[in-house]
């Protein structure tokens, strides 16, 4: 059983240091933007991730109340 366990752990503990190699080795990388609105192809189809599909109608409904209460 702990062998087992030993051996797990090393397998994440290699996969871990192979999804990291790159921010190790060069300095000021970071990982990617992991959103929706971050993937040039879905901003071209005009997709956006939720929240910010939220933002943009919530300003729309606030612009669209004060042109109604301005008449």
């Amino acid at each position: 059983m702990l062998k087992l366990l030993l051996i797990t752990l090393g397998i994440v503990g290699i996969s871990v240091l192979f999804l990291c190699i790159k921010m190790l080795l060069k300095p000021g990388s970071k990982f990617g933007s992991t959103h929706i609105g971050g993937s040039k192809a879905m901003r071209d189809r005009g997709i956006h991730c939720v929240q910010s599909m939220d933002a943009i109608e919530r300003r729309q409904k606030v612009h669209a109340k004060e042109r109604i209460d301005k008449k």
